[in-house]
């Protein structure tokens, strides 16, 4: 036993004990969901903790080694007790997409998640702790004597494994095969292993691929009078059922709710974070087979219109385009440089400023404008309108959104929703001016929803499987001018026929008069009642 317990060995064993005690609160909870407390589970309980308790020190040991030791376990006290605080607070699991989301996140986004509770949780879950373990972790004994007393630990770890597994083989076979997901909310194990596909993944897409063609056949059948000018909005983190077009009880639409459009409700997202849905929405990949490091070396619906005479302008007021718009002019509306309607911060209905010097410059030619609103990006959602819109109160005025009731997160998020409707009016207005030199409509689509509180879940990035309808089902709202090939009234008997982020690629291509062998064999409802074939050669 001394040759197990050496100094070091029982360092790791005590940061593995208190990660599991203070890191892992959300895997509890959510093996209590699965098995309700009770005298019948109790015994499968305590095994399945006994389960990951070792298999966290297994993992702690074989990740440390010789005089790394020390800054390897002060590392990981820090990073599991941030995982623990967002897992615990927000109900999130830190999977790849998740870790895509921490990297692309600005320093303004990430002022927006401090608050008192992550800094005291952080300072003495995670940074006191980490610096007793620098201070005090024993010098390695040497090589040999290591690697003796590791082996010697490692092969106590796994037979305790079996130990603890053996009388529930049957209850262990149906917790592997039923609640696979149970996993992500191992900590530190389950972040660092998707950590390491992240960086795989990001490795690969270095390499240098040229980019793939798509829809090459793609050629203007419309008829030769007026050009296209569209808009595409691409919202941000609203959800279908906070929209009164759709038949939510607040008058969140008021505005356009005077004007003649049609809302879509059921449109489902491609994924449940921006940096997944916005790439996806613009791919001629389907949800179920993306590949977002994959599609980034294939045309999107982007490159081919523009690639077919399209002239194309990508205003910003959210983080990016998730390198959809890389190949596009491409103009930053998050700062007063561009954006003429600031106050704390930048606001969407900025991004229509100067759009007529734009379209002045781009006569004769067909235009797409899209516009990547900032919309509802929580959890500071009181911060995403000006406080002439704070109609529905009280609201939350804080970034932990579990000091707040539900009532308060409601209201702050349903006042971000009627920012939003009066911004699409806006866009709608300016349209109209345009209505008699161009074909003018205007399509907004959010790129995912939002968790407020259901299912004890907040915010959104949940993985797609298992992600609450909260996050998938986002609205879609079309206005058409009056030159416009389609009419409102051709697509309101559509209104409720189910659609996603996968219609959006043909969308565009048919919105711009374009046919192609690619979208034969796509759903494209909203334009099914007319054949384009028939209307001749532009």
């Amino acid at each position: 036993m001394k040759i197990i317990l050496t100094p070091l060995n029982r360092t790791i064993i005590l940061v593995s004990l208190f990660i599991m005690l203070t890191g892992n609160l959300s895997l509890l909870k959510r093996l209590l969901e699965i098995y309700p407390f009770s005298f019948g589970n109790l015994p499968f309980i305590l095994s399945l903790t006994m389960f990951f308790t070792l298999a966290t020190t297994l993992f702690m040991l074989m990740i440390s080694y010789g005089r790394a030791t020390r800054w390897i376990l002060a590392f990981f006290l820090i990073a599991s007790s941030q995982a623990a605080y967002y897992m615990d607070q927000y109900g999130i699991v830190i999977d790849t997409v998740m870790i895509d989301n921490i990297v692309q996140t600005n320093l303004h986004e990430a002022a927006g998640l401090l608050n008192m509770n992550l800094v005291i949780r952080t300072l003495f879950l995670g940074l006191l702790p980490a610096w007793f373990v620098l201070r005090n972790t024993p010098a390695p004994q040497g090589f040999k004597a290591e690697l003796i007393s590791k082996i010697a630990l490692l092969i106590l770890l796994i037979l305790g494994i079996g130990a603890v597994v053996a009388p529930f083989t049957a209850g262990y076979a149906s917790f592997v095969r039923e609640h696979k997901m149970t996993r992500m909310f191992a900590n530190p194990i389950y972040f660092t292993y998707s950590g390491v596909q992240y960086l795989t993944q990001k490795f690969k897409s270095t390499e240098v691929v040229r980019l793939k063609q798509t829809a090459t056949d793609a050629v203007e059948i419309g008829p030769e009078h007026k050009n296209e000018l569209i808009i595409l909005v691409v919202g941000e983190t609203a959800r279908a059922d906070r929209f009164s077009l759709n038949g939510y009880a607040k008058e969140t639409n008021p505005q356009l709710s005077k004007q003649d459009v049609v809302s879509m409700t059921d449109v489902s997202s491609c994924g449940t974070s921006t940096g997944e849905s916005v790439p996806c929405m613009f791919s001629i990949m389907k949800r179920k087979h993306f590949n977002r490091e994959e599609a980034l070396h294939i045309e999107n619906a982007l490159d081919v219109l523009y690639e077919n005479g399209v002239q194309i302008l990508w205003r910003d007021n959210n983080s990016d385009s998730k390198g959809v718009a890389v190949r596009m002019q491409y103009e930053d509306f998050k700062s007063p440089k561009l954006n003429p309607e600031c106050d704390e911060e930048c606001r969407d209905i900025g991004m229509l400023s100067g759009l007529d010097r734009y379209i002045a410059s781009k006569s004769k030619k067909d235009i797409l404008i899209v516009l990547h609103q900032m919309g509802n990006h929580g959890p500071e959602y009181y911060r995403r309108y000006p406080k002439e819109f704070e109609r529905f109160t009280p609201t939350c005025k804080s970034s932990d959104l579990k000091n707040c009731t539900k009532e308060e997160i409601d209201n702050a998020y349903d006042n971000a929703i009627l920012y939003t409707d009066f911004f699409l009016s806006k866009v709608i207005d300016f349209l109209k001016k345009y209505d008699g030199r161009y074909e003018t409509a205007m399509l907004y689509v959010s790129d995912h929803g939002e968790s407020l509180g259901e299912h004890g879940i907040y915010l959104h990035a949940a993985p797609y499987m298992i992600a609450p309808k909260e996050q998938t089902h986002i609205p879609a709202i079309l206005w058409m001018g009056k030159n416009f090939d389609y009419q409102i009234d051709q697509l309101k008997p559509y209104r409720d026929y189910p659609l996603s982020h996968d219609d959006l690629f043909c969308m565009l291509l048919v919105g711009f008069e374009m046919d192609s062998k690619t979208c034969e064999t796509r759903r494209n409802v909203l334009f099914e009642n007319r054949d384009l074939k028939s209307t001749g050669g532009k």
